[in-house]
Formats: structure tokens, sequence, C-alpha cells
């Protein structure tokens, strides 16, 4: 009997990781279709970034514009970067599992547009076109100096001077306003991606 109850524990523990993974990827796809159909969510005291993200009915309604207004590669980009919300940060991560800044970044284009990138953010910064910040477009990519280096840190802008990334150790995939003190400190430069082949790395 003891053994059948040990059993059974293991198997909840090795069946709750897959669980909880469903469930967050359940909860992105709700977030893609309130994004989508433009509807805010509903006032909350919650403390949690996301939902008080979410109820800023003026940012969705543009986002939800974005597919009228650029690209339908851009479009799809953003989109795609959105349905990640919530996903851990993990250093080297480039998955669902977990990701770091540029892996994110690097993921999101590849599964998006088949564009592979390069792995990190310095390197990424290299590889594509500087463009001033006054011309970003949604899809396009926005550096900040996190660690005393010019590009330590990427992520894709959003629109109406938002972007969505992977923070640090400890925080989760988030969409943040390039307006506060900290990231207006901090950015470095923007860059836009050359899409017109999907199977280039860098670009010259």
């Amino acid at each position: 009997m003891k053994q059948v109850v040990a059993q059974s524990k293991h198997e909840y523990r090795a069946f709750l990781p897959h669980y909880n993974r469903a469930l967050m990827k359940f909860r992105h796809l709700l977030i893609v279709c309130c994004i989508v159909s433009a509807h805010a969510a509903p006032n909350s005291s919650s403390s949690d970034d996301l939902e008080i993200y979410l109820s800023d009915s003026g940012f969705i309604t543009k986002i939800s514009k974005v597919s009228q207004n650029v690209s339908n590669k851009a479009s799809d980009l953003v989109m795609n970067a959105m349905g990640f919300l919530g996903v851990p940060y993990r250093r080297g991560g480039s998955d669902d599992n977990g990701f770091d800044c540029s892996g994110f970044v690097r993921s999101m284009y590849e599964q998006t547009l088949g564009k592979v990138l390069p792995r990190s953010a310095r390197e990424q910064a290299d590889a594509t076109e500087k463009i001033d910040k006054k011309d970003l477009q949604p899809g396009d990519l926005v550096f900040f100096n996190t660690m005393r280096q010019t590009f330590s840190h990427v992520g894709i802008y959003v629109g109406d001077n938002k972007f969505i990334h992977s923070p640090r150790p400890g925080k989760q995939v988030k969409v943040e306003d390039m307006r506060q003190s900290y990231w207006l400190s901090r950015f470095t430069g923007a860059r836009r991606v050359d899409n017109s082949s999907s199977s280039d790395s860098s670009k010259n």
C-alpha cells in the first residue's frame, strides 16, 4: 500500500509541471484573444503587472490595430510574442520553459518569421539595421545598457512606447514602458531586422 501511495505521489509530481505549462499556455491564449478583439480587461486592484497592463484599454486598442498599420510579418511577430507573457526568465533559455532577453528575441523571430538572429544582444545589435528612436515600428528591436555594456539587454518594440522582453532572474516575460525613468536612462539604440530573407543570421 505504501509503495502504491509513493508511486502515486511520484506520478503527481511528474505530471504537475506539464499541467502548469498547459495552464500557462491557455492563459496566454486568452490574453492574445483579448488583445486582438480589443476588449480591455476589467479594472482590478491586483498588483499583478499583467492585469494592470491589460486594463489599459488605450494600449490594447492600439495593439489590436497593429495588423492594420504594419506588415503582416510584424503583426504576427508581436502577437506571437504577447502569447509568451508570464514565461519565466531563464539564463541561456530560448523556449517556453524560460528565456533570457536575447533568447526571447531570437526565438520569436525564428518561430514567427523563420529568421535566425545571433544569440547575444550585442551580436543582434551588430547584425541589424540602425534606426532612429522616432522611427520605431512594432517588431523592431530596442536595446538597453543594464550591465554597464552598451547592448546588454534587448526587447521587441510593440508600439505606443512599449516593448516586450524577458527582464532578469526571478522575473517573467512582460511589457514595459520605455518612458519609465529606468529604461529611458538606459536606452542605447533601436534596430530593424531585415526580413527580406528568412535564412540569414546576420546583416552586412
